[in-house]
């Protein structure tokens, strides 16, 4: 399996010069907490990535004020990303060498495809868990007494 194939292809974006504010709101109407921050001019360029957490901390925690501080001011950057085609192996490691529980998944030109979190990961892992215990299930010899 691979991450271009779980991952979510409906990605929420957020511009780096627009406010905090606007990007918070479009988070609770899009019922989201990462935005992917893109490049204005080439939208599929990914620039960075925004949580609520990013936002709670980095603005609201230090007293800016949400309506004019830019996107720029509290994403993280440089954005962790995972080519389509790589394994979930790989994506795994990925996560684990960038300390990220989002990658934002790019094709083979490297423009914005998607985006992967652990909890896609960890739902394909008990999923596949789920239908081996099921096969070891029906395998297995029975005894009768």
């Amino acid at each position: 399996m691979s991450a271009g194939r779980i991952c979510s292809r409906v990605v929420v974006t957020a511009t780096p010069d627009e406010s905090v504010h606007v990007a918070a709101r479009r988070m609770k109407d899009s019922h989201v907490g990462t935005l992917v921050v893109v490049d204005p001019s080439s939208p599929k360029k990914a620039l960075g990535v925004v949580t609520d957490r990013d936002i709670t901390v980095r603005c609201v925690a230090e007293g800016r004020d949400a309506k004019s501080t830019p996107v720029s001011t509290v994403m993280s950057k440089p954005v962790a990303t995972i080519d389509e085609d790589a394994p979930i192996e790989e994506t795994i490691d990925r996560m684990a060498r960038a300390s990220a529980r989002r990658l934002v998944v790019k094709d083979i030109k490297g423009g914005l495809i998607g985006i992967i979190s652990l909890d896609d990961v960890l739902e394909l892992l008990t999923s596949e868990a789920g239908a081996l215990s099921q096969l070891l299930d029906r395998q297995s010899p029975r005894m009768t007494v």
